[in-house]
């Protein structure tokens, strides 16, 4: 392999409906963070922490990157 060459990420399918490589997968989880959040603040922080909505998008995260 010549360092000229740039390292090509292998592609991959997944659940999600498109393909992805890696990088895709670890952007769609940064959005789903940002709107688990977005949609605790405004709907349920009232009755439970904010640490839930961090717990739930961790595995959310977890689950996109490795399976998506």
């Amino acid at each position: 392999m010549s360092l000229d060459t740039p390292a090509k990420v292998p592609a991959k399918h997944g659940f999600l409906p498109i393909t992805t490589n890696l990088f895709d997968r670890i952007f769609i989880a940064v959005v789903l963070f940002v709107a688990i959040h977005l949609f605790w603040m405004r709907f349920v922080e009232q009755s439970l922490s904010l640490y839930f909505a961090t717990a739930i998008s961790v595995v959310v995260g977890a689950i996109v990157i490795k399976r998506g």
